[in-house]
């Protein structure tokens, strides 16, 4: 964005990170490092409690929808959103696309690219959450790797074995026969191929995520040949998108030029 004809002063860059995954940790890191003279808030929804101490200025919790928004941003001179929160996170994702527009802010989301599916894979695409529950088949032995918000849609489901793995323990109880590890996503494939097969999982429910942080249990999957039932992300308002922090930092600059 080019400032002309301003009187007076340039107003200051004031960044809103919208945060919630690995990438926008590293983007908390680099923006105050690349744009020393902007200011910088994180923003993070606060769906788990154990969130790191960034160094910078911090907020935690929602904003209270597209109206609390655009007041938080006019009450502290947001000048320039980066949306790089959980691919899932649809509605946070949707909100900002339109206080931005509404404000006139420049937005670049941070969309890692998706996984893609290879030959020996048994993968099958389901829309939603909802689908991925009715093509779990009885009896089977489960791997449920959804997040805490989206597993009660499953536990009806007391006809399979889950193995549940969470940050943060589930609001409602699991199933007496369900198992719940609590832990982040493990990136060590090694260590997955034996969970599962400790576990006799034959089968993995997975958001397609993306990047690589939580990848290990998609490559766990296709070398024990195991199916994957795989929840396409949602669609989310077209923007300027960037696949990497680094690609962010560069847009980044362009807009602060």
């Amino acid at each position: 964005m080019c400032w002309v004809n301003v009187p007076l002063t340039v107003k200051p860059a004031h960044i809103l990170l919208l945060a919630g995954t690995f990438e926008a940790r590293k983007l908390a890191q680099g923006i105050p490092e690349t744009f020393p003279d902007a200011g910088l808030t994180v923003s993070f929804a606060g769906v788990v409690s154990d969130l790191p101490d960034l160094g910078v200025r911090t907020r935690i919790g929602g904003f209270g929808g597209l109206d609390g928004l655009k007041t938080f941003m006019g009450a502290e001179g947001v000048t320039h959103i980066i949306d790089a929160t959980h691919p899932f996170a649809a509605q946070m994702s949707r909100t900002a696309s339109e206080a931005a527009s509404a404000l006139s802010v420049p937005l670049v989301r941070l969309e890692r690219p998706a996984w893609s599916s290879e030959a020996e894979d048994q993968w099958q695409s389901v829309p939603g959450v909802a689908a991925a529950e009715q093509a779990l088949r009885p009896g089977g032995r489960v791997f449920l790797a959804v997040g805490r918000k989206e597993i009660g849609k499953f536990t009806g489901r007391t006809d399979i074995y889950g193995l549940v793995r969470m940050i943060e323990p589930p609001a409602e109880p699991l199933p007496d026969t369900w198992d719940l590890v609590l832990s982040r996503p493990s990136q060590d494939v090694v260590a997955e191929i034996d969970l599962f097969k400790r576990h006799g999982i034959d089968c993995v429910v997975s958001k397609n995520s993306g990047g690589t942080r939580s990848f290990a249990k998609i490559a766990a999957a296709r070398a024990l040949q195991l199916p994957v039932i795989m929840i396409e992300r949602p669609l989310l308002p077209e923007a300027v998108c960037a696949s990497s922090p680094s690609a962010v930092l560069e847009k980044l600059a362009r807009l602060l030029a």
